[in-house]
């Protein structure tokens, strides 16, 4: 599948949770920051890292699956959003992390925009591909383990 048809997946995938999936498509090609809030909690979750503990988290999942669901950047890099599957984030216990799931909304980027650090202030990291893949908590949680013992030299 090539990248524009990924893209319109996964436009299509994410849209779908809104209230009115038009109007979320709209506002992402009509909006200068090129950005939607929707709803957590119908599709996915987020949980919210620290950048540091993020960034290295993904690095770790990275190593071990071969695709990793959709993670989000956001405030310059200090924090990232890992997707995972709804529910979660009522069920989450992990101190330092935030959980966005039923009754919360998240800033949302179109899929196809990348923007570096000078532009945006949400930007995808892995965009998601419209599948609907997610990532694991209990792996991201083994993930977070790894990656902390690395933070911390051991």
């Amino acid at each position: 599948m090539n990248g524009t048809a990924a893209v319109r997946r996964a436009v299509e995938w994410l849209a779908s949770v809104a209230p009115d999936p038009a109007a979320c498509r709209g506002e992402w090609e009509h909006r200068a920051d090129g950005v939607a809030l929707l709803p957590a909690g119908r599709a996915w979750d987020v949980l919210i890292l620290p950048g540091e503990l993020g960034h290295a988290t993904l690095a770790v999942l990275r190593r071990c699956l071969d695709r990793v669901g959709p993670v989000l950047a956001g405030f310059d890099e200090y924090r990232l959003g890992f997707f995972v599957p709804p529910g979660t984030a009522g069920r989450w216990l992990g101190t330092g992390v935030r959980a966005a799931g039923r009754g919360t909304w998240v800033v949302v980027p179109h899929p196809g925009r990348r923007w570096g650090r000078a532009g945006g202030r949400m930007r995808w990291v892995v965009p998601p591909d419209g599948t609907g893949l997610l990532t694991d908590p209990v792996l991201l949680e083994i993930a977070m383990h790894e990656a902390v013992a690395g933070l911390n030299g051991t």
